[in-house]
């Protein structure tokens, strides 16, 4: 009888070390192969449109798209394709999204080899992956919570123009990490100010600092 074919994975994040890093570990696990690489969204977005996968691991932090933008993209384009999300950021600041947006899971770079083992061997094979903490944000959802907070009602988009600024980037620095013009970023600051009936960044900064925000 002929082995079953293993899953074949994609990763996506900038930072060579943490694809090596994956890539090390994946090695030694049974069923799972490491069959391609991308350091950027525009990269993985080409890659995935040439090949059929198992399952793509994603960096939520991408130097030239964000990876919940990028991860829309792809959902809307390959509804069936299982996408777990990487993050170094709090599961307060991003799971609940993209699980919402159709990620099939959300895992900190905090974890374990264990963890992290476990949740590609589930969401490969099409199952989903709550961690303790993402099943918290979830039952604090669900329970009212955290229902009816300003930054809950903004566009992924919006809520990563939060983030930048609340961490002290001016809006030149933000157009260029995410590629658009000074304006673009302007008109979406301007957008959820209004949206959080907040007035200018120092509001924005103390609102996120006293939600648990950044870091």
């Amino acid at each position: 009888m002929a082995a079953a074919r293993p899953h074949r994975i994609l990763i996506v994040d900038d930072h060579a070390l943490m694809r090596e890093g994956i890539k090390h570990i994946l090695a030694k696990v049974a069923g799972i192969q490491v069959a391609g690489e991308a350091d950027s969204s525009r990269r993985a977005q080409q890659m995935i449109r040439q090949e059929s996968w198992d399952l793509v691991l994603m960096d939520i932090d991408l130097p030239d798209r964000s990876g919940l933008e990028t991860l829309d993209l792809l959902k809307k384009e390959q509804p069936e394709l299982k996408i777990l999300m990487l993050s170094m950021q709090r599961e307060s600041h991003y799971a609940v999204r993209a699980l919402k947006s159709g990620a099939a899971g959300y895992l900190n770079k905090r974890c374990t080899t264990d963890q992290l083992v476990e949740a590609i061997r589930l969401t490969a094979s099409g199952k989903k992956y709550i961690s303790a903490e993402v099943a918290q944000e979830l039952a604090n959802t669900i329970s009212g919570e955290r229902d009816g907070l300003p930054h809950e009602t903004l566009s992924n988009r919006e809520f990563q123009t939060l983030h930048m600024i609340a961490s002290g980037l001016p809006v030149s620095v933000i157009a260029e990490k995410l590629l658009l013009s000074v304006k673009t970023v302007s008109m979406y600051r301007a957008r959820l100010l209004k949206k959080m009936q907040l007035k200018n960044n120092a509001e924005l900064t103390h609102y996120a600092f006293k939600h648990n925000l950044l870091g």
